[in-house]
């Protein structure tokens, strides 16, 4: 509480408060008023301070009220525009919009004739105001009393002894005589008869002569020091030499008056017909013209831009423009206006003034301005921050992606080749990536042709771990576009990032979607495929240099006595095999000795001599069996298919141990089994149905589950067996023998079965008689086996124990 009565009683001690911090002091001329930079607390903008001290001036203090009660009230576009004032006992504080003193400027001669003329058009409008409007009288006109803005700008000030008629007691009768230098400025008439010689002459004749002397200062650098000067219109244009010479005449009832100046200026031909101030004006009513008027400014704008003052656009012109833009319907000509503004501007200027407008256009639904932000964003990139980029525009940006106007979604494509360098990692690899998924699947094939671009591009934006993935999948993807060019870009595409892609990904994905490509019915893609396929060729083989040779354990010695190398015995090359078979069907052989050194069990023929059917016919040669565990007899049988024997020297074979025998299945019984039925199987009294040549396999139906019986294919002819065990003239049944696979060392004798045990419908046996008869042995004796010398069949080939 304490704290709080000392804050208030501090602020009463010094008055007022005053928002307002004063900086450096920029007056130069002789005035009551001293000038100061300023910047208001609230928002440091920049301001301009007039400071008067009531203690030091306190003979002119009237002046100063004058000009504060007068600047409070008289509100013109050429007036310095009051931003607060303070009135104390000890000060006079007016602060206003940010200025600098004109002489500041005319004495270092910096200003061409162009602009001065655009100044004294200014000054001459306010002054007419003042005077016809206004009626009243300045009296105080000269180069300290303008001020420009930061826009080049003149501003008129100086209203110490400004007077209206309607006041009773008027200040310029009063206190001229308190000016700095008044007599230096006197017109003829007050030299001669005092300031009370005003009262019975025109309210203009006083500001129309001193308007005449500050032609003459502004052209001439200041440099004037009384009235005599003025005859010599020295280094005034000669277009405006006649109507200033009318402005300095002695007599004040022919002197031109400033409303007549302003007209003589301004008509057709006339020194104030001039583009910068037509620009000015215009830009002034700006919102309030037509299409063809603002059309017709744009083009004068174009033409003309290089001759008006960069300040003048940066502070003047821009704003106006902006403000039309956003709010005037302005649409993308007046924008491209504000680009060539633009770019005059700095960093920090594009910043401040720019930036706050573009952010407001991207969120605006209108295609055309949309449309003329994103072909106009290179120009705009480099001078928006990223974070603005990322936070603020490409969220307004996303809805292009999927806008119902092609060419919004489009140029919203092309866009992102601008902004990639702007956005965030997770932006990049989230949202963008999603909506040029979109893309690539547009019904434009312009727009999927620019996405392909648009990824290839960005490739190196992409993250590491979605980066060949995202390529991969949008490139092959292209592949197959119909639209030529889409196809071709992703061609491109590919190559310009073949460096992404690892060896796996070139072989397994980008080598196929290639090859389709090599054969298209475009010449320009099968070029460019095989361009693109000889760099991820070399691609490949970069990769791969560094590949070991084999990645198999190396080969091993035996015992060096035999004087034969041998590799590891689960390396031993066999015949037939890739190692040492390079013939087109070597892996075929390979697969079927494989299978033989599997085989669990063969078929064989039966010497046996079995009781003769009902009808005379000889034993029957039993089909290949498809079947794993099914069959007329009732065996057990391996899966994996054997080949028959059908040779005579396969007769006597190494032992094998007795099959188990099955009982046969329930449904063998049923009369509508097919195997049941004699007819069913052909003319069985055919003799020679049975006598295939024994070099011959028995042809029989195989399922496409078994393999082909290559070896009996491929096998010589085996010898002729001796005499005594050919095959006897009796034509026997073939029985089947199953067996698993047995050490050759130690035969074991093993039972055959006959063929009288196989199963037999006859014409006198009814079905159910069928349906219960089994297989049954029809003889006990074990056939005696016989060991064969070793021949073409039996020599240690490889083949395995089972031959």
């Amino acid at each position: 509480m304490d704290f709080l009565k000392s804050a208030v009683a501090s602020a009463i001690s010094k008055g007022p408060p005053f928002p307002y911090s004063f900086g450096e002091r920029v007056d130069i001329d002789n005035s009551i008023w001293a000038l100061h930079n300023g910047t208001k607390r609230e928002d440091s903008s920049d301001c301009s301070i007039f400071s008067f001290d009531v203690n030091e001036n306190r003979s002119r203090l009237p002046l100063a009220k004058n000009a504060l009660r007068k600047l409070r009230t008289l509100r013109h576009p050429g007036v310095v525009r009051v931003l607060d004032t303070v009135e104390t006992d000890s000060y006079i504080y007016i602060a206003t919009e940010r200025v600098t003193q004109l002489a500041w400027n005319v004495r270092r001669k910096v200003l061409n004739a162009e602009t001065i003329k655009w100044g004294l058009h200014t000054v001459a409008k306010t002054l007419k105001f003042i005077n016809e409007d206004a009626s009243s009288v300045h009296g105080n006109l000269r180069v300290s009393s303008i001020f420009a803005t930061e826009s080049g700008e003149w501003k008129l000030a100086g209203f110490e002894v400004l007077s209206s008629l309607k006041e009773d007691d008027l200040a310029i009768y009063k206190f001229s005589g308190l000016l700095p230098d008044s007599s230096r400025y006197a017109s003829p008439e007050i030299v001669k008869g005092g300031w009370d010689a005003l009262k019975e002459l025109s309210i203009s004749v006083t500001d129309a002569y001193l308007f005449g002397i500050l032609i003459y200062e502004a052209f001439n650098g200041g440099s004037f020091i009384s009235t005599d000067q003025l005859i010599s219109a020295k280094s005034i244009p000669q277009d405006i030499v006649q109507s200033y010479k009318r402005l300095i005449q002695p007599n004040p009832r022919t002197r031109l008056s400033i409303a007549q100046f302003l007209a003589q200026g301004v008509r057709k031909g006339g020194f104030f017909d001039m583009p910068l101030i037509h620009v000015a004006e215009f830009i002034e009513n700006m919102g309030v013209k037509g299409e063809t008027e603002r059309e017709e400014f744009l083009n004068l704008l174009e033409k003309t831009g290089d001759q008006f003052p960069e300040d003048f656009f940066k502070m003047k012109v821009l704003p106006e423009l902006l403000k039309a833009v956003e709010y005037g319907g302005g649409g993308p000509k007046v924008f491209s206006a504000v680009l060539k503004i633009g770019e005059k501007l700095t960093s920090e200027e594009w910043e401040s003034k720019i930036v706050p407008v573009v952010i407001r256009l991207f969120s605006i639904p209108d295609r055309a301005i949309r449309v003329f932000l994103l072909d106009n964003l290179p120009k705009m990139i480099e001078h928006i921050p990223n974070r603005v980029v990322n936070d603020k525009i490409f969220p307004d940006m996303m809805t292009g992606f999927s806008d119902l106007s092609p060419v919004v979604r489009e140029q919203s494509v092309k866009a992102v080749l601008v902004i990639i360098n702007k956005l965030s990692d997770r932006t990049i690899n989230g949202d963008l990536l999603k909506y040029l998924a979109k893309t690539q699947n547009d019904e434009q094939p312009g727009i999927r042709t620019n996405t392909t671009i648009c990824l290839g591009k960005i490739a190196k934006n992409l993250g590491p771990n979605t980066r060949q993935k995202v390529l991969t999948a949008a490139c092959t993807r292209s592949l197959r576009d119909p639209f030529v060019h889409a196809r071709n870009a992703a061609l491109l595409a590919l190559s310009a990032t073949a460096d992404v892609y690892d060896e796996n990904n070139c072989a397994q994905k980008i080598l196929p979607a290639l090859c389709l490509s090599l054969i298209d019915k475009e010449k320009i893609i099968r070029v460019q495929a095989q361009k693109t396929l000889d760099v991820f060729l070399q691609r490949v083989k970069t990769l791969t240099e560094s590949y070991p040779e084999t990645v198999l354990p190396p080969p091993q010695a035996v015992d060096g006595a035999t004087g034969v190398a041998a590799a590891v015995a689960a390396n031993i090359p066999r015949i037939g095999t890739p190692q040492t078979d390079d013939s087109w069907a070597g892996w075929v052989i390979s697969s079927f000795t494989k299978n033989l050194s599997k085989a669990v069990g063969e078929l064989e023929t039966s010497n046996n001599t079995g009781a003769s059917t009902s009808n005379g016919s000889s034993g029957m040669v039993p089909r290949l069996l498809s079947e794993p565990s099914i069959g007329k007899l009732g065996l057990s049988v391996s899966t994996t298919p054997r080949a028959t024997s059908t040779a005579p020297s396969s007769i006597v074979r190494k032992s094998f141990t007795a099959p188990v025998v099955h009982k046969p299945s329930s449904f063998l019984g049923d009369d509508d089994n097919e195997d049941n039925d004699p007819d069913a199987w052909g003319d069985l009294e055919d003799e020679n149905f049975f006598d295939a040549p024994a070099t011959k396999p028995l042809a029989g139906k195989v399922s496409e589950n078994e393999e082909l019986d290559f070896a009996s294919l491929i096998q010589p002819k085996k010898k002729e067996l001796p005499k005594g065990l050919s095959k006897p003239a009796t034509t026997t049944k073939a029985s089947v023998v199953i067996s698993p696979k047995v050490s050759a060392k130690a035969p074991i004798a093993k039972p055959v079965i006959d063929s009288s045990a196989t199963v037999k419908k006859t014409a006198t046996t009814t079905a159910n008689s069928m349906a219960k008869k089994s297989v049954t042995t029809a003889s006990k004796k074990p056939v005696a086996t016989k060991t064969v010398e070793k021949d073409g069949w039996s020599n240690d080939d490889g083949w395995g124990d089972g031959w």
